[in-house]
C-alpha cells in the first residue's frame, strides 16, 4: 500500500523534469537574430549594370557595385532579386518557378574545393540560405562591395529585373538610401527568342562572333 501511495509523487517528479528539459530545450535556443546589431546603413548604388538587348543562350552580366556613404557599418551587406525566375500556371509541372536566366556563377569569391568535384549549386561565395539573396559581409563606411552574376538567358521576352539592397540578412539592420528611402532598382531588358551566330575558327579552336567565313567557291568549303 505504501508503494502504491508513491507512485504519483515519483511520477508526478518525472514529469516536472521531463517539462524542464523541454522547456530548455525550446526557450535555450538562440534567435537567429541575435548576433546582428540594430542599425541603420545609408547604402547606394554606385554603377548598375546589365545589357538591355540579350540574346537566348549567350551568357552576359549583371552587376551591381554597392556603396556605403553613411557613418554606419552594414553588417552583412546583400541583394535580394526577384526576377530571375517567372511563375508558370502550365499543368503537372515539377515546379511553377520556371527560369529567364540560369545563374551560371553568383556573386563573391569561388570557393576552392578539397577534390575535382561537381559543383551542387552555382560557384560563388555570397550564397545564402535564401534562394533569391546573396550576401558579401561587412561593410564599412566608404567602403565598397560589387555584386557580379554570370547569367545565360533562357526565356525570350521583355523581362523586368528588380533587386534591393540590404545591410543584413535578419532584419535587425536596416539599409537606406541617402534620401531615405529603400535602395532599390531596376532594369528592363529585351531576350531575342534566337542566339546569335557564332563559329568555331579552325586556325585557333575559338569561339567567335559571327557565321563560319567560307567561300562556296573555295574547294575546302563544306
Amino acid at each position: 500500500m505504501r508503494r502504491g501511495r508513491r507512485l504519483p509523487a515519483v511520477a508526478a517528479s518525472v514529469s516536472v523534469v521531463a517539462g524542464a528539459l523541454f522547456a530548455s530545450g525550446c526557450g535555450g535556443a538562440a534567435r537567429q537574430d541575435a548576433s546582428e546589431p540594430k542599425v541603420t546603413a545609408t547604402l547606394a548604388v554606385a554603377h548598375a549594370g546589365f545589357p538591355r538587348v540579350q540574346s537566348i543562350a549567350r551568357p552576359t552580366y549583371l552587376e551591381l557595385l554597392v556603396a556605403n556613404v553613411g557613418t554606419s557599418t552594414a553588417p552583412n551587406v546583400a541583394v535580394t532579386i526577384n526576377s530571375f525566375n517567372y511563375a508558370s500556371n502550365y499543368p503537372e509541372l515539377a515546379s511553377t518557378q520556371r527560369p529567364v536566366w540560369v545563374v551560371d556563377a553568383g556573386p563573391g569569391e569561388i570557393p576552392t574545393r578539397p577534390a575535382q568535384s561537381q559543383a551542387v549549386s552555382p560557384p560563388g561565395g555570397g550564397q545564402t540560405n535564401y534562394v533569391n539573396t546573396w550576401a558579401l559581409g561587412a561593410l564599412p563606411p566608404r567602403g565598397v562591395r560589387r555584386f557580379r552574376w554570370r547569367l545565360v538567358p533562357v526565356t525570350s521576352g521583355l523581362h523586368t529585373v528588380r533587386y534591393t539592397v540590404a545591410a543584413g540578412l535578419a532584419g535587425k539592420a536596416k539599409a537606406v538610401s541617402p534620401s531615405g528611402g529603400p535602395v532599390q532598382g531596376r532594369f528592363t531588358v529585351f531576350i531575342t527568342h534566337a542566339p546569335p551566330p557564332r563559329h568555331v575558327n579552325p586556325n585557333t579552336g575559338q569561339v567567335e562572333p559571327g557565321p563560319y567565313p567560307y567561300s562556296p567557291s573555295s574547294p575546302s568549303s563544306p
